[in-house]
């Protein structure tokens, strides 16, 4: 059909042609991202994703765990010691049995029955469940700096997505827009109004924009793929796909403020800081463990003919051994704790920073592109390509504000996600999704 149509223009008058290339035809509008039939069955906007996420994510799931672990240890740490009940049979003729009568039994033989107890000093058992409590105090903020690890990487992954959705539409755009001016070209070469070289290098523009619409297709491929793994492969469909937009959001908070919010949320500084609280624990029950328990038993003994009692108690003399190496241990453990707490303090701190900077630089670079830079490579390459229709402009000049206009609007779409990874690097800096 192409064929025919430009073959049908090269036979028409010179003066038809001239009015063609006067009134060239609008261009087209950006195709829709899918039909209605098309459409995937799961469309996931960025807080599903991370509900998806934080419910599904085998990683995660199995970090939880360890909270259930630790609070089974608890009810282990609660626990009494148990009673000891023992009992023995002395004297019998085992080598004789023919003295084994119940007249031998009765006054012969010894007959004991025991029971026992450790009673514990220095409050041992509240001093291990005190511990415990805090070691599962310190997992829980463990597993809460684990999701908030998880939130980030599903965002950025989306991110990648929206950014390779937005240059998807872009390039698709862009390469259905070149086919007409590739069209055009055809035209005027087959009607001596364009040599043959410069047909050439138009065509050869064509693999770029072709290389870019499929550069893009891969890339969705990929992010939509990482971000599966994050939300459990089994909670999205196969054809699922994202849903948003690149989107600019101001943030007004100071690095001050910002700085006091991440001290009072950032998870890893809370853990930090309930690993000293659990040292400081685990001290006092070293020092419980080195004082010595009291054992109490009561002995019930039948032997000639006669019943009887008897009390026993038994008790270590903490001459030696006070648990005292132990002790030690554990104020070592609490001065480490410390340091690293302190040491948490300042990488959060340093987050902060590091990610205020990337977004305020990222905000700098987005706000040049939306202050005219967009909409000028956009009216320079519409002129460029308004003259080169018409004659007015050599191709090489049209060439080159496409490139321009192709080049800025990847950029401007790169420097959007870029601001958007920025502003989720800065709350999970913070420790929180909202800012002030």
């Amino acid at each position: 059909m192409r064929k025919g149509f430009t073959r049908a223009l090269a036979l028409l008058a010179a003066p038809a042609l001239a009015s063609a290339q006067q009134n060239p035809a609008p261009p087209t509008a950006p195709p829709p991202r899918a039909a209605a039939s098309q459409l995937p069955s799961a469309r996931v906007p960025i807080e599903e994703a991370i509900r998806l996420a934080l419910q599904h994510n085998h990683a995660l799931q199995a970090a939880r765990t360890t909270i259930l672990q630790n609070q089974a240890l608890e009810t282990t740490a609660n626990l009494r010691p148990n009673p000891v009940l023992s009992w023995d049979a002395q004297f019998l003729p085992i080598f004789q049995p023919s003295k084994f009568d119940a007249n031998y039994i009765d006054n012969q033989a010894q007959f004991d029955l025991g029971l026992g107890y450790t009673f514990e000093s220095g409050r041992k058992r509240q001093h291990r469940l005190q511990a415990a409590k805090d070691v599962t105090a310190a997992s829980r903020s463990t597993v809460a700096d684990n999701e908030r690890q998880l939130v980030f990487n599903v965002t950025q992954q989306f991110v990648a997505a929206l950014l390779a959705q937005s240059t998807i539409d872009f390039t698709q755009q862009d390469l259905d827009s070149f086919q007409k001016t590739v069209d055009i070209s055809e035209t005027r070469y087959k009607a001596g109004d364009m040599s043959e070289g410069d047909l050439l290098k138009i065509k050869l523009q064509m693999l770029q924009f072709q290389n870019d619409v499929l550069a893009a297709k891969l890339a969705k491929a990929q992010a939509l793929a990482s971000l599966r793994q994050f939300l459990g492969y089994e909670s999205a469909p196969d054809n699922y796909d994202v849903e948003g937009e690149l989107d600019y959001q101001v943030v007004r908070g100071g690095l001050d403020d910002l700085k006091a919010l991440a001290l009072r949320t950032r998870p890893d500084l809370q853990a930090a800081q309930q690993n000293v609280t659990a040292a400081k624990s685990a001290e006092l029950l070293a020092e419980a463990n080195g004082k010595r328990d009291l054992g109490a038993s009561f002995n019930y003994s039948h032997v000639a003919a006669t019943n009887t009692g008897a009390f026993f108690f038994n008790i270590q003399l903490p001459i030696f051994d006070r648990n005292q190496g132990e002790i030690a241990r554990t104020r070592f453990v609490i001065t480490q704790n410390q340091e690293l707490a302190s040491e948490t303090a300042q990488q959060v701190l340093t987050d902060v920073v590091d990610a205020y900077s990337a977004l305020r630089t990222s905000e700098q670079i987005v706000q040049l592109y939306q202050g005219g830079y967009v909409d000028q490579a956009k009216k320079s390459r519409d002129i460029s390509e308004y003259a080169y229709k018409r004659g007015a402009a050599s191709l090489l000049d049209y060439l080159d504000s496409e490139r321009t206009y192709r080049a800025n609007q990847l950029a401007y779409r790169q420097a959007l996600a870029t601001y958007m990874t920025a502003l989720e690097q800065m709350r999970q800096a913070v420790g929180t999704r909202t800012l002030p």
